[in-house]
């Protein structure tokens, strides 16, 4: 377990619903990766993720699926392409993501609270 953090430590990490608008391969990454493109509501807009997600997911059954992503880290260089929110998952019992997402849709850009 991670260390002990304050309620208000929680609270500076901004945590939005998104859904993706478009995917793509990602061949220069290390890692097999694709490259998103998210819609996060007219507040925050649309940003670019990199994300290690090629195990359980396709690109054509990646668009239109809603996600969770932290829209307040600076944006990070991958190689060519540079990820503006880290799109979050969690890792199966092989190591593969699983995207975190809700289980009913919610406007693009609801915080999580």
């Amino acid at each position: 377990m991670a260390e002990e953090i304050t309620y208000a430590d929680f609270e500076r990490v901004d945590i939005r619903a998104g859904t993706i608008i478009e995917a793509q391969p990602f061949p220069e990454a290390r890692k097999s990766a694709v490259k998103l493109l998210i819609d996060f509501g007219p507040e925050i807009g649309v940003k670019k993720s990199s994300a290690q997600i090629t195990v359980h997911y396709t690109l054509e059954n990646l668009v239109g699926r809603q996600v969770l992503g932290v829209v307040n880290f600076p944006p990070r260089q991958i190689g060519p392409f540079r990820s503006e929110v880290l799109t979050l998952g969690f890792e199966d019992e092989a190591g593969a993501i699983v995207l975190a997402a809700t289980d009913k849709p919610v406007p693009n850009g609801r915080k999580l609270m």
